[in-house]
């Protein structure tokens, strides 16, 4: 459990900044093909990362990979490239 809980320390952290600073832009030049399939990259990669660690017996960082892995996905659902 203190795994985790260093592992969710160091998330916040790095992640408060971002939270803090969001600015929204919307891109005119776009190509969503593109956008549709990087974010299917990121999404697989992430995916198999979390299967590489959880063979190796580091949970939390497969946990980590498996839930970055479902944010790519959630982000191509909502901007339309996913069904």
């Amino acid at each position: 459990m203190e795994e985790i809980k260093q592992k969710i320390d160091g998330y916040l952290r790095k992640a408060e900044p971002l939270f803090r600073n969001i600015e929204i832009r919307i891109p005119t030049d776009i190509d969503l093909e593109k956008v549709a399939m990087k974010f299917r990259q990121m999404a697989i990669a992430y995916y198999k990362d979390s299967e590489h660690f959880y063979e190796a017996g580091e949970y939390a960082n497969a946990l980590a990979a498996l839930e970055y892995a479902e944010g790519w996905l959630d982000a191509g659902k909502m901007l339309g490239v996913f069904k």
